[in-house]
C-alpha cells in the first residue's frame, strides 16, 4: 500500500505527519510525505522511515518573510501553492492508495482534487479544533474578512464562512480543478475539507463536543517517538543544579526577538532559576555571558521537558501536547491563530498559566511563572500528564488502512 501525506507550514504542521508516517511504515506501507524542503523536515521524515517529496520554497524562509511583513499577498500565496503542489501531487497520486492532507487550505484543496481526479480515498485532518465547524464556536476571521457584527448565531456564522471561503479560494481552486479535468465546485470549503474530518488532538487537553455541522473522529495527537539522547553538554548543565526553566517559541518569529529574550531571561532569573533557551526560528540569544543560561538548537523535547521545572512556549499544538504529556507545568505566550486556544486550555486544566498577549515583559512573565512554579500547579501537571494519550498516530494509521479496505 502506498500513502501520500501532505502539508505545508512550520514544524508543528509537519511533525504530526511524520508521526503518522512512522506508524504506517510499521504496518509495511510505503509513505510519501509532501512537505517543504527544509532540512529539519527531511530529518524528521527520515526518522519516520518515509520518503520526503520536497515541494515549494523552504517554510522557514516563508515564515520569516511574513514575520517581517515582506511575504506575498494572500492571493499571490494561494496561486504559488497551487502552482507548486498541483504538479507534485498529480505526479505521485496516480500510484497511491490513499491521501491524507492537513495544514494550509490551498494544499488540502490541491490534495483533495488530485484524490478526486484519480478516484483515491481522501481524508482531511485538523491539528486543532478551532477550524472545525461547530455550534459551540465561531469561525476564524481572516484579513479583509472580519466576522459580521450583526450575526451572533454560530451556525449562521459558519454558513457565512462557507461564502467567505468560496470568495477567497473558489476562483483559483476551481481553475486548478478544471485544469485537471474536474468540474468546479460552488462550495469549496466542504468539497476540500469534506464533512467527515479527523481531529489529531488529545481529548483531555482538547475535548471535542459532537455537532451536527460536521462529523469528527478524534484520534489523539500524532506523536513521532523521539529516542535521541540529549547533547552531553546539555546533560551536564541539567545535572549541575536544580531543574531549570525551558524557554522556546519553536517556529514562530516572535515580535522583537531581542526584547523577548531579555524579558524571558530576566523573568526566570527573578525566580532564582537557571534556564535552557531554545533559539528556534525567532533566533533567540543569550543577553550576557551568565552561566545560568544554556542556549540550544533543536533537541529532543520529549526527553528534555521531563527534566525542567517549567516550560515557557508559544502554544503550538505539538509543543502543548508534549509539554502536557511530560507532567511539567507550563506558561503559554500565544502569538497567532490557535495558540490562544491552547493557552486557555492549559489554564483551564490548571497545569500552567497563559500570558495575556503575545509580547512578554519581565513583569508579566515573572507573574505567569509564579503560577507555573507553584507547588499546586506542579502537582496538577503531574496528575494530568499520564492521562494524555500516546496512541493517536496508531489510531489514525488504522483509519488509513480502513480507507483502502
Amino acid at each position: 500500500m502506498r500513502v501520500l501525506l501532505a502539508s505545508r507550514g512550520s514544524r508543528g504542521d509537519i511533525e504530526p505527519l511524520a508521526g503518522l508516517a512512522a506508524r504506517l511504515v510499521a504496518r509495511e506501507a510505503e509513505v510519501v510525505v509532501a512537505a517543504p524542503p527544509d532540512r529539519e523536515f527531511a530529518d524528521l521524515l527520515d526518522r519516520a522511515g518515509a520518503r520526503h517529496l520536497p515541494v515549494d520554497a523552504p517554510a522557514r524562509e516563508m515564515v520569516q518573510a511574513i514575520g517581517k511583513g515582506t511575504g506575498p499577498s494572500m492571493q499571490q500565496h494561494i496561486g504559488e501553492i497551487l502552482a507548486s503542489h498541483g504538479p507534485a501531487f498529480t505526479t505521485v497520486a496516480g500510484d497511491c492508495d490513499a491521501i491524507v492532507a492537513t495544514g494550509l487550505f490551498p494544499v488540502v484543496a490541491t490534495a483533495q482534487a488530485a484524490a478526486e481526479r484519480y478516484g483515491i480515498p481522501f481524508a482531511s485532518a485538523a491539528l486543532q479544533p478551532t477550524t472545525l465547524p461547530s455550534h459551540t464556536q465561531r469561525p476564524f476571521p481572516m484579513p479583509g474578512w472580519p466576522l459580521p457584527d450583526d450575526v451572533n448565531d454560530n451556525r449562521e456564522l459558519w454558513e457565512w464562512d462557507k461564502r467567505k471561503m468560496q470568495a477567497i479560494f473558489g476562483g483559483p481552486v476551481n481553475a486548478y480543478r478544471e485544469a485537471i479535468g474536474l468540474p468546479p465546485t460552488d462550495d469549496v470549503r466542504t468539497r476540500t475539507l469534506t464533512d467527515h474530518r479527523w481531529l489529531a488532538t488529545d481529548p483531555v487537553l482538547s475535548p471535542w463536543e459532537p455537532t451536527d455541522l460536521n462529523e469528527v473522529v478524534q484520534t489523539g495527537s500524532w506523536i513521532l517517538p523521539d529516542e535521541r539522547p540529549l547533547p552531553a553538554d546539555l546533560e551536564a548543565f541539567l545535572d549541575a543544579g536544580e531543574p531549570p526553566v525551558y524557554v522556546g517559541f519553536g517556529s514562530i518569529p516572535v515580535r522583537d526577538a531581542e526584547a523577548a529574550a531579555r524579558a524571558v531571561i530576566e523573568s526566570v532569573r527573578a525566580h532564582d532559576r537557571r534556564l535552557v533557551l531554545s533559539r528556534g526560528w525567532a533566533r533567540l540569544a543569550a543577553i550576557d555571558e551568565g552561566e545560568d543560561c544554556f542556549v540550544v538548537d533543536e533537541v529532543n523535547q520529549q526527553a528534555l521537558f521531563t527534566r525542567v521545572a517549567a516550560i515557557v512556549h508559544h502554544g503550538g499544538a505539538g509543543t502543548t501536547h508534549t509539554a502536557t504529556r511530560s507532567g511539567t507545568p507550563q506558561v503559554v505566550v500565544p502569538q497567532i491563530v490557535d495558540q490562544p486556544y491552547w493557552g486557555r486550555r492549559v489554564a483551564e486544566l490548571d497545569v500552567g498559566a497563559v500570558h495575556d498577549g503575545p509580547v512578554p515583559t519581565r513583569e508579566t512573565l515573572t507573574a505567569a511563572l509564579a503560577t507555573a512554579l507553584a507547588p499546586e500547579t506542579r502537582q496538577r501537571a503531574a496528575e494530568v500528564g499520564p492521562t494524555i494519550r500516546t496512541d493517536g498516530a496508531e489510531v489514525a494509521a488504522k483509519l488509513v488502512l480502513d480507507m483502502t479496505a
